[in-house]
This record gives structure tokens, sequence and C-alpha cells, in this order.
């Protein structure tokens, strides 16, 4: 596998990992009981944190693709493993 692939799965592992990561701790103003800015939306998160995003989001998108890369080498898991249907008619 080039680097350049290697870089591309690894930024889509991060990016899908980001989604997921993102929403965990988050509090609205009225939870932490903080007043409110004015304009600002009742669903918005009063305590958010971007470099702790971003570090979750490292070591998990990390780990993540560290078992992917493994699996990639040593074949653990592969498309016959994971066919749910059996196999197609006439084959």
């Amino acid at each position: 596998m080039s680097w350049t692939s290697i870089a591309a799965i690894y930024l889509l592992f991060w990016v899908i990992t980001a989604f997921v990561v993102m929403p965990f701790g988050l509090r609205t103003s009225e939870e932490l009981g903080v007043e409110m800015v004015r304009g600002q939306a009742e669903s918005a998160p009063a305590n958010f944190r971007p470099l702790r995003v971003i570090l979750v989001t490292t070591l998990v998108s990390a780990v993540a693709f560290g078992l992917f890369y493994a699996n990639y080498v040593n074949g653990w898991i592969g498309p016959d493993d994971v066919n749910i249907f059996g196999k197609p008619p006439g084959a």
C-alpha cells in the first residue's frame, strides 16, 4: 500500500472518528447554569473544547487505523468472511 493511500485512509478514519467523538461531554448553557449570550441557540454547547476533541480523535483513529492496517497486512478478515448472503447463484 502506498503512503498516499495510507494517508487518505487514515484521514477518512480521523474524520469519521471526529464526528463520533465530538458530542461526548458537551453540555448546554442551561445544564451548566451559565448565562446565554444574546442570539445563542438553546442547544448550543457551552463547554466545547476543540483541543480535547482533536487529541481524542487522533488517538482513537490511530488505534482503529492500526487495526485496519494489521488486517490488511495479515488478511485476518477478507471479503469471503463478511459475505452474509452466501454464494451467488451459479457460482
